[in-house]
């Protein structure tokens, strides 16, 4: 029942993790700290009055908070982890003030060298491409990718590595919490096949404040951080400099320098992060922690028919990774080609995971 306690003080608003720290140096334990009375709380002389006055007003009206909150855990599956436990991110246990306890569902990939992928919600073709291609490549080769699950970047880095690997995803929310909601699918296979987490206790809405805080937790648990796009004030450099903090690597995708969703990975390269052109540039600084497998047409968890009919290598070859295409612009550049068998053809190419489309029918290749 120990990590629970913690979890309630953790839980109670403005005690940061070193009051906390300086609370259990006093008390010993989280249950000690629960079960004494106000006034030797108070007599410690470790919280202001304001937060005795959190703490007091919260513990009064939540006597039984540790306890409700591992039935509500046991309920819905829900596992804990504290700082104190083997299976805790080991990583993050050197940035300043870790929390002490970690919400999570599925399995924590505390064997596998873990990298974080970050960037804009408002993401480019370029971006989704360059997110695809680095996100699934690092995958096979036994990195866990680590993200944030927002739109645009986080998602595709999540959903690219589950194509072959694994990733988890860390919420600024209770992990019984599906947001954004759209990604509700997306989180229960992040759970299946890797770990959901999150350092607010169940039923947490996601709060404004909660996402910086919860930037701190994706650059701890990575041995380095890449930004796939961002502007020149992003969300995603709060990890970087969390990152940076931490002692993390920080690498960064170029982009076209009249891309303003590109302005905030561009100067991180002009200050010092490391330019990234495909997954060799992570993987030659972590020779000692990645295990290099042999990346195939046929690898792993992944198997694709490459190949192609002489009418299919002529659509591939139309077809970019950041440039989608309608029907009508590839029978366009085929010279007149039928409607009806190059849109048969580009089905059949998709299914064998060779093009991909969006909601608008544009296609491009992976």
């Amino acid at each position: 029942m120990e990590k629970y306690y913690l979890a309630a003080l953790q839980h109670v608003f403005n005690l940061s993790e070193g009051v906390i720290g300086k609370l259990l140096d006093y008390f010993k334990t989280g249950e000690n700290i629960w079960q004494v009375s106000p006034g030797e709380i108070k007599g410690s002389n470790i919280l202001s009055d304001a937060q005795f006055k959190y703490y007091n007003d919260f513990h009064r009206k939540n006597t039984d908070f540790p306890k409700q909150l591992a039935e509500k855990c046991q309920k819905l599956k829900i596992r804990l982890t504290s700082i104190h436990d083997r299976n805790y991110p080991p990583l993050l246990k050197e940035i300043f003030f870790p929390p002490y306890v970690l919400f999570y569902r599925g399995t924590l990939q505390n064997d596998l060298p873990r990298l974080a992928m970050v960037g804009s919600r408002k993401i480019t073709p370029y971006g989704r491409a360059a997110a695809e291609k680095l996100g699934r490549e690092l995958a096979a080769q036994g990195v866990c990718i680590i993200s944030g699950a927002a739109y645009g970047v986080d998602t595709e880095c999540h959903k690219s590595a589950l194509t072959i690997g694994t990733t988890e995803a860390v919420l600024g929310c209770g992990v019984d919490i599906a947001y954004p909601s759209s990604n509700r699918k997306l989180l229960d296979e992040i759970a299946e096949k890797g770990a959901v987490l999150s350092e607010y206790v169940p039923g947490t809405p996601p709060i404004k404040t909660n996402f910086p805080a919860r930037n701190r937790i994706i650059a701890g648990m990575a041995m380095g951080i890449l930004v796939i796009e961002a502007m020149e004030r992003s969300g995603s450099l709060i990890t970087v400099e969390h990152g940076i903090n931490a002692n993390r690597d920080i690498f960064a995708v170029p982009g076209s320098i009249f891309s303003p969703s590109s302005l905030g990975c561009n100067k991180l390269i002009q200050q010092g992060a490391k330019l990234v052109l495909d997954s060799e540039d992570i993987i030659s600084e972590y020779r000692d922690k990645i295990k290099i497998k042999t990346l195939s047409k046929k690898n792993g968890n992944i198997e694709k028919d490459f190949v192609l009919s002489a009418e299919e290598e002529r659509i591939y070859a139309i077809l970019k990774p950041d440039i989608p295409l309608s029907v009508d612009d590839i029978i366009y550049k085929l010279h007149g080609s039928s409607p009806a068998n190059v849109a048969f053809l580009l089905l059949q190419m998709e299914l064998r995971g060779l093009v991909r489309s969006n909601d608008a029918h544009y296609y491009r290749n992976l």
